[in-house]
């Protein structure tokens, strides 16, 4: 089967002139007197091609003007260069920058995205069949629970990649994954507010991809884990049932109302937005009674007043990554490279200051 181009701006048909057919792969191919498969191993980056070849190849696409078409490639070669990402938000930081980086890393192969919101009122199973009916493969991120819910759900013989939390320790997820470490970062982050002085830390929780109520994330985790390795009786987490500013704020009402609250680290920065209000309205100033510190670095955590420490993820690097590994699994010539994005990173500001004297 050809695999044949869009006209080339000088094949345009005008009076008299008879329209100019498209170059195909096989055009090429007899061109660079090569075979159209090596044709369409230069045309996908393939290394296994050599290099004096690969020129001819390409000086033979651009004299002919060949653009491929992805319909007919996908149909020619087994490959559907599309992925679908299963996501129950586009809109958190965490979930919108990870989307970025996918889409970034989605574009430059030359694979079109498509983004399937997930809601709790959704048929799950239906949800997946029909996006993995769409050919291509599929990218899952499981932050929440929804999320790896619906990664657990992808059949074994789809194609599929996700972004997760990171696993509890000795397990691993069902389909091939990228995580940052937010257990060590929140383990470092709670560590550091001991070291100001805090006689102990607070924390204000994030919803867990755990499928029970009671189950800890990876971040409540790692400030558990500061606390117990100084000695310290970890007070009861606070939250764990929204991601927001107004969950945050719900919650620093509570903080705000003890005297004994001294330091809290918010399981994300929108949480943290919520507790800085609520303690001003209180009239807990910070960082002068309460140190806070966020998790994530959201675009608006630097020109918050006061301007808040918090742990940078870099979530677009997780996508970037995760796009590879299902890149992986789609093209049998691909080998994703080793992961790059740059993990964790606590970023001193103003909110988390010293401790009370």
């Amino acid at each position: 089967m050809d695999v044949t181009g869009h006209t080339s701006p000088d094949s345009r048909s005008g009076p008299g002139r008879e329209p100019r057919k498209a170059a195909g792969i096989r055009d090429v191919a007899r061109a660079a007197g090569v075979s159209y498969q090596t044709v369409s191993r230069v045309i996908n980056d393939s290394p296994n091609v050599r290099e004096e070849t690969r020129r001819r190849v390409e000086a033979a696409i651009q004299t002919l003007g060949f653009r491929r078409n992805p319909t007919a490639f996908a149909l020619a070669s087994g490959v559907t260069r599309s992925v679908t990402v299963l996501t129950s938000s586009t809109t958190l930081h965490g979930y919108a920058a990870t989307l970025q980086g996918l889409e970034e890393a989605a574009r430059a192969a030359g694979y079109s995205l498509g983004v399937k919101v997930l809601t709790p009122e959704d048929d799950l199973d239906r949800t997946i069949s029909a996006a993995a009916a769409e050919g291509g493969g599929l990218m899952v991120i499981g932050f929440d629970r929804l999320g790896a819910t619906a990664l657990g759900r992808v059949p074994a013989d789809v194609p599929c990649a996700a972004v997760v939390e990171a696993p509890p320790h000795g397990r691993t997820p069902p389909r091939p994954a990228v995580w940052a470490d937010d257990r060590e970062a929140a383990r470092a982050a709670t560590a550091y507010l001991l070291r100001l002085g805090h006689r102990t830390v607070h924390y204000v929780a994030i919803p867990t991809s755990e499928g029970t109520g009671d189950a800890e994330g990876p971040r409540a985790q790692g400030w558990r884990a500061a606390l117990e390795a100084a000695g310290v009786t970890p007070p009861e987490p606070l939250g764990g049932g929204g991601w927001d500013a107004r969950a945050g704020y719900d919650e620093g009402r509570r903080l705000a109302g003890d005297p004994d609250v001294t330091a809290v680290l918010c399981g994300n920065d929108d949480l943290a937005l919520g507790v800085l209000r609520a303690l001003h309205d209180a009239g807990r100033p910070v960082p002068e009674d309460v140190g806070v510190i966020g998790f994530d670095d959201a675009p608006h955590a630097g020109y918050l007043t006061p301007s808040l420490t918090t742990v940078r993820m870099d979530f677009q690097g997780l996508g970037r990554d995760a796009f590879e590994l299902l890149r992986g699994r789609l093209e049998r010539d691909h080998r994703p490279a080793a992961a790059t994005f740059t993990g964790t990173e606590l970023i001193i500001r103003e909110s988390s200051g010293g401790a009370r004297a």
